[in-house]
């Protein structure tokens, strides 16, 4: 990316889920928040989450396309070792080559 703009953010980080869940839990502890309310908040967060996860696998695709080696991809797994990130690269490469082909069938999931 040029100077002038700084690199892209995640659209959510883990503090602001953090907050959200505190604010959310103080709204069920006070009796403002249903039952019915809360499965449609899982239902919501479920989706979010799956898209969290595509999100990741464009990135991943993403990253290697532009250089990134398995070892320097792999702390973000949460593991020192490359075999995490080469078993779902593996896995997504009988999806999509590459990231732009990830992004069409992301799109297309969408509009299905």
């Amino acid at each position: 990316m040029s100077e002038e703009h700084s690199r892209p953010r995640a659209p959510i980080t883990e503090s602001d889920v953090l907050a959200w869940l505190e604010t959310t839990a103080a709204a069920v502890e006070a009796g403002e928040v249903g039952a019915q309310d809360l499965i449609d908040l899982l239902g919501e967060l479920r989706r979010a989450s799956a898209a969290c996860a595509d999100a990741s696998d464009w990135l991943l695709l993403a990253a290697r396309e532009s250089g990134a080696s398995l070892r320097q991809i792999a702390p973000v797994f949460g593991k020192g070792y490359v075999r995490a990130p080469a078993a779902r690269l593996e896995k997504l490469h009988r999806q999509a080559q590459n990231a732009s082909q990830w992004l069409a069938i992301l799109r297309h999931k969408q509009t299905a």
